[in-house]
């Protein structure tokens, strides 16, 4: 089996398309048997190259955490897959719908019918679990799959073009490798779904490219992620939820917090104890085994970009944690640090900034809070702090992000029985859970006609009965 192709030319992608779809064409809809088969076999894939998987990502990074590669790529890939094996029976049932009065004698329901052949164009920063978790929701739906990985983690694809390799054959699943040239070509194919998780500005090319032979798309985008800290809070538990949040694979996840807002009595408080929870979780500072570094020199070099704009204009800038100038003996490592008296000119108030740099910002009264998160884009993800629940109601009514986790963050991400996507600028569409398994399924209508049926009486030439009809229907 050979589950990879280095594609070069339009071409080439072209012909995999139409060999995946003829397949699809040959054999139909595979049964719930094969389906789950097929995803035990690949979870049991996935799980025996936990090893293999931290040290390919590790070495696309130059330093990533193993434990975060096994909790959030490898961990959070098979409990994904697990909850697909289980419930698979439920989401592949029809469903009952109902029928009208005067068409009693008949019945409606619902099948779900595989789409065809799916395409996913998967990021860097979650090499694994973003490029497989759209994957296998494919596969569960009953489709085939072509899937673009990011050129910025190569050793990482080729193993999984290996390890896939060895038990999907390519009309069933491939991976296609190349430059940016390759993902343009790719998302111009007439796939029957696409899903796209990247950058906003990558993510309006993808739909306008997919537009062209009406694709359907599902983008997952990102974008400034809020945290809500409420007024006398207790700062030990936001502070450490939110160091959790925003340092996890070094901040560059989608779902990470991007900036704080805080009550003006509280900020220095909420410093200190962010940089006390960030010394706690990172005792040899970041050059910690577990602390992650950042993809490239380019990105790198984009986050300090951020934070001398901020500091020539004014802001203050705070490293935290233990030994912060210790992160240049690692390459592409930045320190957690803290931005205060951020303002409306500066580059990091209005760009996503991908990276363990946390901006807060003071507000008066929830009210504020609101104002301002509403001002923005909507978010991909929303995190609120505080136990009173006429605040909180305030914030879940008033504000429209993606997902949101209380007292907490992103583990909202971690409930398989949760969509997941955003809205707005952060993203359209969802996957993960049921919705994910409808979003790559064709919803049939199907009706059916009983033997005696009243909706005969509504045919030419029409009779007194026809009368007594609409006076129902209309009444």
């Amino acid at each position: 089996m050979n589950a990879t192709a280095n594609i070069t030319d339009a071409d080439r992608l072209g012909s995999l398309l139409m060999a995946q779809r003829a397949a699809f064409l040959r054999d139909g809809a595979p049964s719930l048997a094969q389906r789950r088969a097929d995803l035990a076999k690949f979870r049991a894939t996935l799980i025996g190259h936990r090893n293999a998987i931290e040290d390919a990502i590790n070495s696309d990074f130059g330093h990533r955490s193993r434990y975060e590669t096994a909790i959030t790529e490898v961990g959070g890939v098979a409990e994904g897959t697990k909850y697909l094996i289980r419930n698979l029976r439920r989401f592949m049932a029809p469903t009952r719908r109902h029928v009208a009065l005067h068409m009693r004698m008949g019945t409606a329901r619902v099948e779900y019918q595989p789409l065809g052949v799916v395409g996913v164009m998967s990021p860097w920063n979650y090499p694994v679990n973003l490029a497989l978790m759209p994957v296998v929701t494919a596969i569960a739906a009953g489709n085939r799959v072509m899937l673009k990985p990011s050129e910025f983690t190569p050793v990482t694809n080729a193993l999984l073009a290996k390890m896939l390799g060895e038990i999907f054959s390519e009309d069933q699943f491939a991976i296609v490798t190349g430059d940016a040239a390759v993902g343009a070509a790719f998302s111009a194919l007439p796939f029957d779904h696409l899903i796209f998780t990247g950058s906003t500005a990558v993510g309006r090319s993808v739909m306008k490219a997919a537009s062209d032979n009406l694709v359907p798309v599902t983008l997952e985008l990102g974008g400034k992620s809020p945290v809500i800290v409420a007024k006398g809070h207790a700062l030990g538990q936001a502070a450490a939820s939110t160091a959790f949040g925003k340092l996890l694979n070094a901040g560059q996840t989608c779902i990470a917090p991007d900036y704080a807002l805080v009550h003006e009595n509280d900020v220095e408080s909420f410093v200190g104890a962010y940089g006390q929870k960030v010394a706690s979780f990172y005792a040899d500072g970041p050059t910690s085994e577990h602390y992650t570094s950042i993809i490239n020199e380019r990105h790198h070099a984009r986050l300090e970009g951020l934070i001398e704009d901020a500091r020539a204009k004014g802001a203050r800038i705070i490293e935290v944690g233990n030994r912060p100038a210790e992160a240049s003996r690692r390459p592409n490592t930045l320190s957690p640090t803290v931005v205060l008296g951020v303002t409306d000119d500066m580059r990091i108030a209005h760009e996503e900034i991908f990276g363990p740099v946390l901006p807060i910002f003071p507000y008066r009264d929830v009210e504020e809070a609101i104002v301002y998160v509403n001002a923005r884009p909507r978010p991909l993800a929303l995190y609120y702090f505080g136990a009173d629940e006429e605040d909180r109601r305030k914030v879940l009514s008033r504000t429209t992000s993606g997902n949101v986790t209380i007292n907490g963050t992103i583990m909202h991400i971690a409930q398989d029985d949760l969509p997941f996507g955003g809205v707005g600028s952060s993203g359209m569409g969802a996957y993960h859970g049921i919705e994910g398994f409808r979003t790559l399924s064709h919803a049939k209508g199907i009706y059916v006609q009983g033997r005696w049926n009243l909706s005969n009486l509504l045919r030419a030439p029409f009779r007194q009965p026809i009368d007594t009809i609409l006076n129902l229907m209309l009444r």
